[in-house]
């Protein structure tokens, strides 16, 4: 049985409940090399999109992907609206109108996520931004993709953590953080550590 349109919309209202439990701690990660406001973006951000669920669920994987990133792009402010929205708008079309996924699927949506990601953010790798929590939970996913979505989004998970944490020692080269020069090293980026919220978020919902 693979992932159907149902399963990724309650996976979404699961990360809608994951970031709302940690909306102060992204707040408080954001303040100190940030504008403050990544968690309470986020926040509004998954409230939005949970209500938007709510009304209708779509057909396929692919379609409720794309009302998530819609539903992001129009309604979060700063970087995480644009970044999230079009990681999600990536996968959402690279998925098509396939109407169950697989790991491989999933492992090509998330490639296809993090591409939008860097298309639009232009991060690369040690930037300390969300790409690097991405990079590695992309390489886990491909790696593992002739798995179950589930074992997939596990691996990803665990890299995506690993990630964010490397954030930590990392001076920031772009972004509201990159200001901050050799002082934003100590830190862990707000981004990274959202995108290891939800990639986690995923995991324990594909299980």
């Amino acid at each position: 049985m693979g992932c159907t349109a149902t399963d990724i919309a309650a996976a979404l209202r699961a990360a809608a409940t994951v970031v709302d439990e940690h909306r102060d701690e992204l707040v408080e990660l954001d303040r100190e090399i940030g504008d403050g406001d990544h968690g309470e973006n986020m926040k509004r951000g998954f409230t939005a999109v949970l209500s938007t669920l709510d009304t209708a669920v779509p057909e396929t994987p692919g379609a409720v992907l794309k009302v998530a990133a819609t539903t992001l792009i129009s309604k979060v402010g700063g970087a995480a609206g644009p970044l999230y929205g079009t990681a999600f708008l990536r996968a959402a079309t690279a998925l098509g109108d396939r109407s169950e996924l697989d790991g491989a699927d999933v492992a090509m949506a998330l490639r296809a996520a993090l591409e939008g990601v860097q298309a639009r953010g232009k991060a690369e790798q040690a930037d300390k931004t969300m790409v690097d929590a991405l990079i590695p939970a992309v390489a886990a996913a491909e790696a593992a993709k002739g798995g179950s979505v589930a074992e997939v989004l596990a691996a990803a998970a665990d890299a995506a953590e690993e990630g964010a944490n490397s954030t930590v020692d990392l001076v920031a080269r772009k972004g509201r953080a990159s200001y901050l020069g050799e002082r934003s090293a100590g830190h862990l980026d707000p981004g990274a550590r959202s995108t290891a919220l939800l990639v986690r978020c995923f995991a324990e919902a594909a299980k």
